[in-house]
């Protein structure tokens, strides 16, 4: 046996959103180690920069208020935490701290995972208390909503969706979550009538690239001719939770999607009627146990 080092276990990525007003973040970090993010998980709550976490997945996420905060560290009950998280133009400031182990995950791991530009770190392990600081590029969160790629003979649309997403994966637009959105079962429906939302966390000047090859991906492999498709580049939509409520419990009209899409700032990308349930996805982004629920 050989083990190059010993005592890293690097991220498999980490990525940060921020909101237009630069004011909150949700950093997304790509577990590579189960055990060790969940306990980081934990401890990395009790920062007074944190406004909530959860675990979707291999993904840590953590939403924060930016800015910087003083960390009382005490070994077993909050050995770890987000000291600071900055915002400067087109790039984000994270620095973690921890005591022993926690202080591991808050340099070398975290240093080398796939996203990270460059990072400054202390030495770490054993008995000391380490501190870290990573450069990862600001992104903007976009979503995805898909319907009706489908037919009775052929196809599923979540597993297209799954499919193009990974295909079109890269640093620039990166593929965070996929999640499937019961809606209220129209006589038309294919079978189920669940709709999918893909979240992307993309780098400035890669959503149009980005909308483009899914589209191009839905286009050549769809076969339904009402699959729709729509998008929209925002910190969360919860301007649409109102609507989708709507259409998880009646029939609603393609006029009033095409309405409420155009008030929330929502890019129709293909205009079949699976935009109708397209747009009722997009509030459930990783949100994967309530968004089955009709």
């Amino acid at each position: 046996m050989y083990l190059s080092d010993p005592y890293t276990i690097p991220y498999k990525g980490i990525y940060a959103v921020a909101d237009q007003k630069n004011e909150l973040v949700e950093i997304m970090e790509h577990s590579s180690c189960l055990g060790g993010s969940a306990w980081a998980l934990y401890h990395y709550s009790k920062s007074p920069l944190v406004i909530k976490t959860r675990a979707v997945g291999d993904m840590m996420r953590y939403l924060i208020r930016a800015g910087k905060s003083t960390l009382n560290l005490q070994s077993s009950i909050a050995a770890a935490g987000i000291e600071s998280v900055l915002i400067n133009g087109k790039e984000i400031e994270i620095t973690y701290s921890g005591l022993g182990g926690g202080g591991v995950g808050a340099t070398t791991c975290r240093a080398y995972a796939n996203g990270v530009l460059r990072c400054r770190l202390s030495e770490s392990g054993g008995g000391k208390q380490a501190s870290g600081t990573i450069v990862v590029p600001r992104r903007e969160r976009v979503l995805v909503g898909i319907d009706n790629t489908d037919s009775k003979e052929v196809g599923a649309t979540w597993t297209l969706a799954h499919n193009i997403a990974s295909a079109v994966d890269s640093i620039e637009h990166k593929y965070i979550s996929h999640t499937l959105v019961q809606l209220y079962p129209v006589p038309d429906k294919t079978q189920n009538c669940v709709a999918t939302v893909l979240e992307f966390a993309c780098v400035e000047g890669a959503t149009e690239g980005l909308l483009e090859e899914i589209k191009k991906g839905l286009e050549k492999y769809s076969v339904s001719n009402e699959t729709g498709m729509v998008a929209l580049s925002d910190f969360d939509a919860a301007s649409l939770v109102e609507y989708s409520r709507l259409c998880r419990s009646r029939m609603i009209t393609k006029e009033l999607t095409i309405k409420t899409a155009k008030e929330n700032g929502v890019e129709i990308c293909i205009d079949g009627k699976g935009i109708i349930g397209a747009l009722a996805a997009l509030p459930w982004f990783s949100q994967h146990s309530e968004s089955v629920v009709i």
